[in-house]
Order: C-alpha cells, then structure tokens, then sequence
C-alpha cells in the first residue's frame, strides 16, 4: 500500500504515532511511505525508523524544490508543505499509480484495504466531507466551485496518480490560487474542491475522517453515533483543527485513540 506524508519537522512525534496505528491495525500489508519534503535528512528519518522499528515500513523521500510555491498563499498553520498534495502526481515515482494521502495529526483504528481499493474511475480522489449542503452552497460560491461537488476535507485522501500525471494541468492550480488567493480559507482543501469537485468520489467521514467535531453535532446525535459507535465502526480518527491530543487542553473523547498508540511507541 502507497501512503503519503506531507509535513515539516514539527510534527515527527505525531507522524510516529500516525504510522504505528497504521502497522497495528494492518498487520498484513507492506507500506511504502512517500514523504514529501523540503528538509527531512538522516536525522529525522533516523528518527521515524528507531521509534516505529517495522519492517514493513519503506521510507521514500520525496524532495520539492523551494521555489516552487513562492506565490502560494501561507500561514503558521498552512506552511508551504500543505500544497504538497496537490502536486503529488508530479513528483511521485512512475511505479506509483495510486496513492492514500494521510495526515500525521490522524491516527488510524482499523483496517483500511477497502478504502485504498476503492474504485476511483475517473476520479481524481476519494475524499470525505465534514460540511453540510447549507455550508457547501457557500463554499460553492465562496471558490466559485461545482456546487453539486463536494466540499473535502484533505486529510485523507485515495489519489488517482497515474490520471493526476497524465491530466493535471499544474498552471490551473497556479492561477486559481493567483485569483483567489485573498478568499482561500483553509488554503489546500479550498484549491482542490474548487478546481477538481466533479472529480471527486465521496467516503463515509464516519468511517474514514472521524472527528471530535462530528461526534458531537446535532446530526450524529440523531443517527445514534457515539463514542461506541466509533469504537466499533470507523477506521480513522482525525485530530484536525487546533484540538490537538498532544497539548494539554484537548477537549474532548477521542484523544484516547491517540494516547493508546502513542503509549505504545514510548514504551
């Protein structure tokens, strides 16, 4: 299984935590882990490699050149590395004809064969959304989207490679960006529901992009979906936002996900 990693030094530790709960919850499959990059050496991947000690771990690094996103809009919370994603066909190995993105503030709780063999057609990505229809008519005419489409979240995502390098027109993503650079609010998610929403397949986010949030809106409350539930039934919990389980004033139930694996590696 392909997986891919997009981030900066800050967040090693939870990209160890990340990709434990990935080997123990897959105990049958080999990953081969893409890390794109501007500054990871031998030190960090020393790093991932003493603390995760697996073999069915294989790190590639995935450099990209600095200039590239010059442009790009950026904050403390939105670095460079974000819009790494969106790029991935281009520096990808040919060998790669698909690929399951995953953040490292996520941690994962089941198997996920059947998410990275979903059948993506012409699909670009398969993606889950957090936004109801009220929300995404907004976002709709917020980025000027496919209101039909859907609105992602990117912290998981299955990925056509091989129809992302033979389609993808890179100069697009540089003008949607250039043209709204000032309305992008969540800058990555925005770019890739806006330019590519009618080739997006939609994944069950109670399954595969499970969050404290969701837990607790007035929708999950009506369809009987509580921690149990989770426990049960989804695949990936996602600490997005600023509610981070490794900082002291998480709120919330679903940090003890995190805590498990975490517990684990610092045995």
């Amino acid at each position: 299984m392909n997986i891919l990693v997009t981030l900066d030094k800050g967040y090693l530790k939870p990209l160890c935590v990340m990709l434990h709960s990935l080997v123990q919850t897959n105990p049958d499959v080999h990953f081969d882990v893409y890390v794109m990059n501007r500054v990871f050496g031998k030190e960090e991947y020393g790093y991932l490699e003493s603390r995760l000690c697996c073999k069915r771990l294989t790190f590639h690094d995935i450099k990209v050149e600095d200039g590239m996103l010059q442009d790009a809009p950026v904050t403390d919370r939105y670095p460079h590395e974000m819009y790494y994603r969106i790029f991935a066909a281009k520096f990808l190995p040919d060998s790669v004809d698909r690929i399951l993105y995953l953040d490292p503030d996520l941690v994962v709780v089941k198997s996920l064969e059947k998410l990275y063999a979903t059948d993506l057609g012409s699909s670009y990505f398969a993606a889950a959304s957090h936004v109801g229809k009220p929300l995404r008519k907004i976002n709709g005419i917020r980025l000027q989207m496919d209101c039909d489409g859907p609105y992602i979240n990117s912290g998981v995502m299955l990925m056509n490679i091989a129809l992302l390098r033979k389609e993808q027109d890179l100069g697009e993503v540089f003008r949607y960006i250039e043209k709204n650079k000032n309305l992008l609010f969540l800058p990555d998610q925005d770019v890739i529901s806006a330019i590519y929403s009618s080739r997006i397949i939609a994944i069950d986010p109670y399954l595969y992009n499970m969050t404290e949030r969701m837990l607790l809106s007035p929708k999950s409350i009506r369809r009987n979906i509580d921690f149990d539930w989770v426990q049960q039934n989804s695949a990936i919990i996602h600490y997005c936002g600023r509610n981070k389980p490794w900082k002291e004033n998480y709120s919330g139930v679903l940090d003890c996900f995190y805590n498990r694996y975490s517990a684990e590696i610092n045995q």
